[in-house]
């Protein structure tokens, strides 16, 4: 049985870095977070999961090409398309991408240089499980660290799945685009790290309400359960 303490999985991989930051992140936010390593082939009972940022499999290939194919990420797939909560962030947005639950890829920046700073995104959308402690317009400070951010989406992107934009582009992706969802909703990927912005001390604490929106969204689905 579900606890009304949503039970939220942060993924790891061989090179994962944020994982620890997420895992503090949710905590924070009222959830139970638990770790899962990338050789799962079973998720744990959960009512989400991040899938963290770093360099997973050290990003040989292409990024997040070869965690595409970890038995956790054929398991996360499973969980999303049967309804689940994922988010995906930086390095587990490309996974997400390259596992197709996301539309579109992240290609090397537009600078070819790694980029590290804060920057201003605003929010397209506030009524997804990711954005509901948002409103449509609102401008948040979280930090980015990426050398391969540049967003380019399939030519049918439908806009409705952009939920949020750089005001000012970092890396060159197409339209500003920051993170996109599936078209189901249940799915959202971003570059920009809300783990790193969760606490005033950190210069921000908008990404905190990413995270508060996640548990909330899966303390509703796990009460749905009970």
């Amino acid at each position: 049985m579900a606890s009304p303490q949503p039970r939220i999985g942060v993924v790891s991989y061989p090179g994962s870095q944020d994982d620890r930051d997420a895992l503090w992140a949710l905590a924070a936010s009222d959830a139970e977070a638990v770790p899962v390593w990338h050789e799962e082939r079973q998720l744990p009972d959960l009512d989400a999961v991040v899938v963290p940022g770093g360099f997973s499999y050290g990003d040989y290939l292409r990024c997040g090409a070869i965690a595409r194919f970890s038995p956790a990420t054929a398991a996360i797939v499973e969980f999303a398309n049967d309804g689940g909560l994922v988010l995906g962030i930086c390095n587990g947005f490309q996974i997400l991408c390259e596992a197709g639950l996301l539309p579109g890829a992240l290609m090397r920046n537009a600078s070819l240089r790694f980029v590290c700073r804060d920057v201003e995104l605003v929010v397209e959308r506030d009524d997804t499980p990711f954005t509901s402690r948002f409103s449509a317009g609102r401008r948040l400070v979280i930090p980015v660290k990426h050398g391969d951010g540049r967003y380019v989406p399939p030519a049918d992107l439908d806009p409705a799945q952009v939920v949020f934009r750089y005001v000012e582009d970092c890396n060159g992706s197409v339209d500003d685009i920051a993170g996109v969802c599936n078209e189901r909703g249940n799915v959202l990927g971003l570059m920009p790290h809300p783990e790193h912005a969760v606490d005033p001390l950190l210069g921000s604490a908008d990404g905190a309400l990413i995270f508060a929106s996640l548990v909330e969204a899966a303390r509703t689905r796990a009460l749905a359960a009970l």
